[in-house]
């Protein structure tokens, strides 16, 4: 069964197989004459037993280790998640007995709850620079609940206050990215672009699955800062996504060097010089378009690149020609 199958009957993305593929989490027993991933019905059923997995809060990283490790058990996997489930449903409660306590009482004497009824109060202000302020106030020895800096990234609007959240965000640690995970499935576009870019700030294999799931949001923007963060991580599956926004324009350098980065391993190398190369000789690249392909195909490296900038060097558009010959002259000259 070939990856788009795979893809429409389990409504599992092919770029997250792909992703899966990388990770070896699930990997295609075979491959068509033609290259393609061909799954069979094993693979299939290890990708459901993945996702299933997946759906009970699993990490990918634990979904590794309980399908490849013989010493990891189920019952104590399960176990594992059950306590760490209990952990966040007390921090949750006792978030809870806080405020409660606030409610029916004056705060004197419990700076922690002062410290979190300040917050919430800071973050609702109808002033950006007091929601900012609150953000980026120290939390002395109190915690604050990654929960609540998640909603309210979620909510804001304004890009400093976001941005200062976000930063307090990640030094307050805790279960955040279910937050986010959420708002990146928002059918309002602004929240899932809030929620991407938080989930660009954060670490692991889970917030990497996120922004490949992300790859196929039907917003750009959104689309962008996943292509942009997961280039910038070494995430081949972005490399699709890349070679878009180099051919959109307005963010092709920062997607250009992302390409030259994950450009580094010579078979990764091949595939990004193909895929650059397929968008110069179609139909729909226009002059600019295609100025901005051949100045990413710069950024590769030259064992790569040289080939295909000797041929636009006779291209009949001038100022892709002007510039690949640029290049070799400048390389001609540097090898002397």
């Amino acid at each position: 069964m070939l990856i788009g199958d795979v893809a429409r009957r389990s409504g599992v993305s092919t770029r997250m197989l792909r992703h899966y593929d990388s990770l070896g989490l699930v990997r295609p027993t075979g491959r068509t004459s033609g290259g393609y991933r061909e799954y069979s019905d094993e693979d299939v059923r290890r990708l459901f037993q993945v996702e299933s997995l997946r759906s009970l809060g699993l990490s990918l990283r634990q979904i590794t280790q309980a399908l490849q490790d013989p010493t990891c058990t189920p019952a104590g996997l399960v176990s594992d998640l059950i306590s760490w489930t209990e952990e966040r449903l007390d921090r949750e409660r006792q978030l809870l007995d806080r405020l409660r306590t606030v409610a029916a009482a004056a705060p004197t004497g419990w700076p922690d709850v002062l410290r979190i009824t300040e917050l919430v109060t800071g973050l609702n202000s109808p002033s950006a620079a007091l929601r900012q302020r609150s953000a980026l106030a120290p939390a002395e020895e109190v915690r604050i609940p990654a929960e609540l800096l998640a909603g309210a990234v979620l909510a804001e609007a304004d890009p400093n206050v976001a941005g200062a959240l976000r930063w307090a965000l990640g030094r307050a640690g805790g279960d955040a990215l279910a937050t986010m995970t959420s708002g990146v499935h928002s059918e309002n576009v602004d929240i899932r672009r809030r929620a991407i870019q938080a989930v660009a700030e954060l670490a692991g294999d889970e917030a990497t699955a996120v922004l490949v799931d992300a790859l196929d949001d039907p917003d750009s923007t959104v689309r962008r800062h996943a292509a942009l963060a997961l280039g910038a991580q070494g995430e081949v599956a972005a490399v699709p996504a890349l070679v878009d926004l180099v051919v959109e324009g307005g963010h092709d350098v920062e997607a250009a060097e992302c390409l030259g980065a994950l450009s580094d391993d010579p078979a990764r190398a091949e595939k990004i010089v193909s895929a650059l190369a397929v968008e110069l000789a179609g139909p729909t690249a226009d002059s600019a378009a295609r100025s901005r392909l051949t100045q990413a195909i710069l950024e590769l490296p030259r064992t790569v690149a040289q080939p295909v900038l000797r041929r636009l060097s006779r291209d009949d558009d001038p100022v892709v020609a002007w510039t690949a010959a640029a290049y070799l002259e400048d390389e001609d000259a540097t090898s002397r």
